[in-house]
């Protein structure tokens, strides 16, 4: 397990970063620590004082949210507040939403009553979809009830709830919808072993204990479960340097490390900077210990990403914000330095105080750059995140507009080559745009000037905020030993 090396003002407690590294196993302190804390289903909890009602870890309730409305969750785990001993606190999962949203909640914002009606807390959890669909305060992430889709609805119209039986929403509407407003599919909506997985890392990670993260002159809401180690991995905030990434229970300890530290930047190499704009190019190698809790830092946002342990096999890109005092963090994507299936991106998060601000496209359009410097396509490793998905899919769209708006005639082999996207993301992302089709055993791209002209007014088509600029890039291919598909010179 990566943990922190600790200055010589720091707390006694505070334990030796190497000798934590080289002590624990990982992966197993990953499932003991959490699988044991997340198998309390079934137990009855004394909500307070004498004569209240008793809740029932495992039984579902109505939660009121951060935005006062009201959802369906379920109780995972309990906990003295450790602000207040006096008091218990709650893990829940609001029900069909995304695990980014589970919270701590304080007995107050719980209702007594189960989530299957006016009834006391007996454990016995009625069907949601009978009692609440479209009557209950069930909110989507916007906040706004009449946008839910109704349980059940079928196939490629969905009736939006809200009373208008001409409001319908496509397929490709409901499953933009629920990537926006964090909607989880349900194990029935996978294949048999996805489901089995998906079970096993939802056992794992069940809770989150790290509620708050301090990073620089931010403090910012976590939204998943991380393994720390367990010292470190179960404080309500977290204080992590935001130039060598070591991290501390306490706040006066990282004050205390502050004093000592005298990076301002990324290890490694810088190999792009334009403005206020740098990226540097880091070998998991050489610097495994930045890399580890890079890894462990950005689980914290991430749910269905591998922790690298072993983070030799790759290379690391972390997007900078410069200014007077050094070089701030704003995100990273990580890199196999060997993939024979062409993966460009393994892993790509930008942090939640720079998002919405084009940083994301950024990186992603600087992993396509790497590509055709190496002259290959590249696809980032799949699946992706909800959030990436919507990144991607945007900057497939506008990259290949642009390209159909400046080639009359085109094939999708071309665009591949011009693009270094691979063919199979150019057919999804047509197909989204319904540009294509399959015609005599391959697709054919069906598109007049006039709609991709159309398409490129639309709001989600829209020019990046922060583009490349390759002249900034000062960037040499490495050799690679495993051959991977050649991109055709434009």
């Amino acid at each position: 397990m990566v943990a922190t090396k600790t200055t010589k003002g720091n707390e006694a407690q505070e334990k030796d970063a190497d000798s934590d590294l080289s002590k624990q196993n990982p992966k197993a302190g990953l499932a003991s620590s959490s699988v044991k804390e997340a198998s309390s289903a079934s137990v009855e909890v004394n909500s307070g004082g004498d004569g209240e009602d008793k809740l029932v870890i495992g039984a579902e309730y109505l939660v009121q949210r951060q935005d006062g409305s009201w959802h369906p969750a379920q109780l995972i785990q309990s906990r003295q507040n450790p602000c207040d001993p006096k008091q218990q606190e709650y893990y829940i999962h609001y029900e069909g939403l995304n695990r980014r949203l589970d919270q701590w909640v304080s007995r107050d914002r719980i209702s007594s009553a189960v989530a299957g009606g006016d009834k006391k807390a007996t454990g016995l959890c009625a069907p949601l979809a009978q009692d609440y669909n479209g009557k209950s305060p069930l909110v989507t992430n916007a906040g706004n009830a009449k946008d839910s889709p109704k349980v059940g609805k079928p196939s490629t119209e969905i009736d939006l709830g809200d009373g208008d039986p001409d409001r319908k929403i496509t397929r490709n509407q409901k499953r933009r919808h629920d990537e926006i407003n964090h909607v989880q599919k349900t194990y029935a909506d996978m294949d048999p072993t996805t489901a089995a997985l998906e079970k096993e890392h939802e056992a794992i990670t069940k809770v989150k204990y790290i509620d708050k993260l301090r990073f620089g002159k931010f403090e910012i809401d976590t939204w998943y479960f991380s393994p720390y180690p367990e010292e470190y991995g179960k404080v309500g905030t977290l204080y992590v340097c935001e130039y060598c990434l070591r991290y501390m229970r306490l706040a006066k300890t990282l004050q205390h490390h502050k004093l000592t530290c005298t990076r301002r930047q990324p290890p490694g190499n810088e190999i792009y900077r334009k403005g206020t704009v740098s990226i540097f190019e880091i070998d998991g190698k050489d610097h495994r210990f930045y890399c580890q809790t890079l890894c462990l830092m950005a689980k914290l946002f991430l749910d269905h990403k591998t922790l690298y342990y072993d983070v030799d096999p790759f290379f690391f890109y972390v997007l900078c914000e410069i200014d007077k005092d050094g070089q701030h963090i704003v995100g990273y994507f990580s890199k196999e330095k060997e993939s024979p299936e062409g993966n460009n991106v393994a892993c790509i998060l930008i942090l939640p105080p720079y998002q919405r601000k084009g940083y994301g496209k950024l990186l992603i359009a600087f992993s396509y750059e790497l590509s055709r410097r190496e002259g290959i396509v590249g696809s980032p490793e799949k699946p992706l995140s909800d959030l990436g998905r919507l990144s991607y899919r945007s900057f497939w769209a506008y990259t290949l507009l642009e390209l159909m708006k400046d080639y009359r005639t085109t094939t999708i082999k071309e665009l591949s080559e011009l693009s270094g996207i691979t063919q199979d993301d150019i057919i999804y992302t047509l197909q989204s745009m319904k540009m294509v089709k399959y015609w005599k055993g391959q697709h054919v791209i069906c598109v007049t000037g006039k709609a991709v002209q159309e398409h490129l007014q639309l709001p989600q088509f829209k020019k990046p905020k922060l583009m490349v600029d390759p002249a900034y890039l000062k960037w040499i291919p490495q050799k690679r030993t495993i051959p991977v598909k050649q991109v055709k010179k434009a």
